[in-house]
């Protein structure tokens, strides 16, 4: 899957389905009916119904046309979305038209299509929906019907309350759409760190299981490729002797082996009895930190548990997860990164330990979210100007995790300076499903 897909996808994803505006119209019918009922009929109080109950119909009309337009799952662009919340908008208007405008307490249902705008539509287009709802309510607040009330007896209220009115319920519209325009974008952020996750994930699972494989593979094929050899040389002492049933079948076999063999690299590893897919804890930590070895930091890795030592799956997120962890340590480390591994009977805990400044107070609360980072100018050379989002520590922390562990991130405690990550599994989590890759 490519970079390009995955944002296409992310972008699709925020658009507003045609099913869930249907049923949240169909909602609002229900409810605007049975007001209208209940206020006509059960109070008894005077009101245009014919009218009321056409601006009803009106809604329930584009519901059924929606529903045999679109399927249930399609999703609207930006444009139709922002025309079928401006219906909503001005529907309620001419309700509120012909039930007593500002003073009618329902007014407050405006703010529905402007919330649902906010969080699945751009910055303009949920600003002109508030802009409408603002002007709609204005209108309303000098041009409208009486409100239904007691007959006989007169509700008016004063030009400076409705004004009053007007002013909360802009305000209230603009605090909203802020606020739900920042919780959605944050969940946009979110999105779009988890798919940057799974495709990292996928194409370190490819290299880490086609790497293995590989090793396994070349070692696996020495045993047929031997044998043809063997068949092959015994051939070339006796040229003129045809080869017998029993060789050639041999030779049939050991090419088959090979296929399988090298059908392991195809596959990827699939096949969950493949080789390689367990890993002691020692040798986990040893895998994570050899790549770091060869820069002006030393790399440490510190055992301490009873035996048995646990054993895990080969698992590419955790490989990954542990290897971005010792990296953002070597890189702000002044001269030592120890990975410290203990464990007992019931718990497996890693921790990464550096000698570097440590973690900023202003954002230690905020380590492993999306977009939040501390590399500053002190990083080193070999840091690809891409990185620096906070994305990777993200990435790392979300695939730990998924495997089952628990992730605490702090600065070393006292006057001492340097970052602690410590990474603790449950062991029953930390060796299950031993016999295939994560």
């Amino acid at each position: 899957m490519s970079d390009l897909s995955i944002v296409d996808l992310g972008q699709s994803a925020r658009r507003l389905r045609v099913d869930t505006l249907v049923r949240l119209r169909w909602l609002a019918v229900a409810g605007q009916l049975v007001a209208i009922l209940f206020v006509h009929f059960g109070l008894g109080f005077p009101l245009p119904i014919v009218l009321c109950l056409l601006a009803v119909g009106a809604s329930a009309a584009l519901n059924i046309g929606l529903r045999l337009r679109f399927e249930r799952n399609h999703r609207l662009a930006e444009g139709p979305a922002t025309a079928l919340l401006t219906f909503d908008l001005l529907q309620l208007a001419s309700l509120l038209y012909l039930t007593g405008g500002l003073d009618n307490p329902f007014v407050v249902l405006a703010l529905a299509p402007v919330v649902i705008g906010a969080v699945s539509l751009r910055r303009a287009q949920a600003a002109y929906l508030v802009a409408l709802m603002i002007g709609l309510a204005f209108v309303l607040a000098f041009n409208h019907r009486p409100m239904p009330w007691i007959e006989g007896a007169a509700l008016s209220l004063p030009p400076i309350y409705r004004a009053g009115i007007w002013v909360a319920l802009g305000l209230a519209g603009i605090f909203a759409s802020l606020y739900a325009g920042r919780v959605a974008e944050e969940a946009r952020l979110l999105s779009d760190a988890l798919a940057a996750t799974e495709l990292v994930l996928a194409r370190e699972q490819h290299l880490s299981q086609l790497d293995g494989l590989a090793a396994a593979a070349a070692h696996e094929l020495g045993t047929p490729l031997a044998t043809i050899a063997l068949v092959a040389k015994e051939w070339t002492k006796n040229p003129q002797t045809p080869p017998t049933p029993d060789d050639l079948d041999l030779l049939s076999q050991q090419v088959r082996r090979c296929r399988e063999i090298l059908g392991k690299l195809t596959s990827l590893g699939d096949d969950p009895g493949s080789m390689l897919t367990n890993m002691t804890l020692n040798v986990l930590l040893e895998e994570v930190v050899q790549p770091h070895r060869n820069f002006d930091v030393t790399v440490t890795v510190a055992m301490n548990g009873l035996a048995p030592e646990p054993v895990c799956a080969r698992s590419p997120g955790v490989l990954y997860g542990l290897g971005n962890l010792v990296e953002n340590a070597v890189d702000f480390a002044r001269s030592a990164v120890e990975a410290r591994a203990e464990w007992t009977s019931s718990e497996v805990i890693v921790t990464i330990v550096d000698d570097g400044p440590g973690f900023a107070p202003e954002i230690l609360s905020s380590l492993g979210e999306p977009y939040v980072t501390t590399r500053a100018a002190e990083r080193r050379a070999k840091i690809d100007e891409t990185t620096g989002l906070g994305l990777g520590l993200f990435i790392a922390k979300t695939l730990l995790e998924r495997s089952g562990a628990s992730v605490r991130i702090a600065n070393k405690p006292d006057a001492e300076t340097g970052a602690v990550v410590q990474i603790c599994w449950p062991r029953s989590e930390f060796e299950r499903d031993r016999t295939s890759a994560y």
